[in-house]
């Protein structure tokens, strides 16, 4: 098979997890890339789901990891690894030796250094990753489309070594760019990448999003596509309002905004390199390729007032304090988000009064431990009058461009949860005034969602 190539023009393309679940999959992967000479870089994730009940393979992973820390059998859980890879190999009439690859590395893997957690379990479920794309490149090149398998520490992706949370070392970059040469299509696995001592790292889940954009950013793509398993990035999660409207164009800044309160679709950390370099982004459907997508960019056009999409997330908490004449005390806030650092953690909002301010934190993130010495501390240190926790927090964002300088907007909102009988414990509005965030009750999240897309999408 011959591909013509446009020497100026070149496409990263990312496939998650269920767009490489199963042999079916696999090769409606392979069609996809075939059908545009200018896919020529492919980041692939390790195989997801093939049903909702069944496990992800990065999932099985970590469960064969859990199993050799605890000293326990792993036969069984490595071979439930490998059949995942087994029944794509035979499906396609692929090699026997593609499987038997598979095995002994993940058994290469299993007998590494234990000693340091993070860096084992990074190493393990690294292979989810690796050896799909591995598997990945054997198919293009049976079906006829010269492929070849990329080997991350070669291409040159250096991460931090914050093992399950690395991040990608500025000089990356300019190793990566060679890529851009690549003869035929370059298959590249995501979520992982090499410290500088060569230890494997990974980035968070959902870090093959991040891999793909790094990879974009460094060859300067003319686009980055990002393959699921839905058509488009929709005003609001079509599980709670089945007919959402869909979005067609939207911002990295809105974008990064909805990513980051729950939109599920696009890994929020994933926008970064490919916004400094200014690469669009179009997510599209594996299942439905001929479909659109939604297309990200930098700047488009947009009517005053009008709001892209809502979204909301839960398991958050709120650290309230209250003490009289706080404002007036000079060094107060530093003092309180020092002793919320000292305990390891990040705030996602402090929202402020005269009397009282509130530091909202992740939930998942505060034990009962660390709850109690907050608590301690802030009363002794900042001699707060009252000091407490509640948990149970949802935070909702509405979103779009079309929002800065719009009157009444936060009304209307405020106006819509009121008749859905959903209270607000904290409103705050983002400096770039295109977002408007609003704390309630977890327990009313899906019932204000639907009430602010109701009153914005009629």
């Amino acid at each position: 098979m011959i591909r013509k190539k446009k020497a100026f023009a070149i496409k990263v393309v990312k496939f998650g997890g269920s767009s490489l679940a199963d042999a079916r999959q696999v090769r409606k992967v392979f069609e996809i890339v075939r059908a545009d000479p200018e896919r020529r870089i492919v980041v692939v994730s390790a195989p997801g789901k093939r049903s909702p009940e069944d496990m992800k393979v990065t999932d099985l992973l970590i469960a064969l990891a859990e199993a050799q820390l605890a000293g326990a059998p792993t036969a069984a859980a490595l071979d439930r690894v490998v059949e995942r890879y087994r029944e794509i190999q035979r499906a396609l009439e692929l090699p026997v030796a593609v499987t038997s690859d598979v095995e002994n590395d993940l058994r290469r893997r299993l007998a590494g250094d234990t000693t340091h957690r993070g860096r084992f379990f990074d190493n393990l479920k690294a292979a989810g990753e690796d050896n799909c794309a591995r598997v990945v490149a054997a198919v293009f090149n049976k079906l006829g489309l010269p492929s070849h398998y990329v080997d991350p520490r070669e291409a040159g992706l250096l991460l931090s070594d914050d093992f399950g949370n690395a991040t990608v070392l500025p000089e990356s970059f300019d190793r990566l760019k060679l890529l851009r040469d690549t003869p035929d299509v370059a298959i590249f696995p995501g979520f992982f990448g090499y410290t500088v001592k060569g230890e494997v790292a990974t980035f968070p889940r959902g870090g093959s999003d991040i891999t793909g954009s790094i990879l974009a950013a460094a060859v300067k793509a003319d686009l980055y596509e990002n393959f699921t398993d839905v058509d488009s990035v929709y005003a609001v999660d079509p599980r709670i309002v089945p007919d959402a409207r869909a979005i067609s164009v939207i911002t990295y800044q809105e974008m990064r905004e909805l990513a980051y309160a729950g939109f599920g679709v696009f890994h929020d950390e994933a926008i970064l390199p490919a916004v400094q370099a200014k690469i669009p982004i179009c997510i599209k459907n594996t299942n439905h390729p001929e479909a659109p997508g939604t297309r990200i960019v930098p700047e488009r056009p947009y009517a005053s007032g009008v709001v892209v999409g809502i979204v909301g997330a839960e398991g958050f908490c709120t650290l309230y304090v209250s003490k009289y004449l706080m404002n007036r005390e000079i060094g107060f806030g530093r003092r309180l988000l020092q002793i919320v650092e000292d305990e390891g953690l990040s705030y996602e909002h402090a929202p402020s009064g005269i009397d009282n301010t509130s530091v909202i934190l992740r939930e998942q993130d505060v034990t009962p431990e660390i709850e109690a010495r907050l608590c301690e501390r802030v009363r002794d240190e900042l001699g707060a009058n009252d000091v407490g926790f509640e948990h149970g927090l949802a935070l909702l964002m509405i979103v779009g461009e079309g929002m800065r300088y719009t009157v009444g907007l936060s009304a209307k909102a405020c106006t819509a949860l009121a008749a859905a009988g959903v209270n607000i414990d904290m409103i705050n509005q983002g400096s770039s005034e295109i977002s408007v965030m609003f704390g309630i009750k977890a327990t009313d999240r899906k019932r204000a969602i639907k009430a602010l897309y109701n009153a914005f999408f009629p």
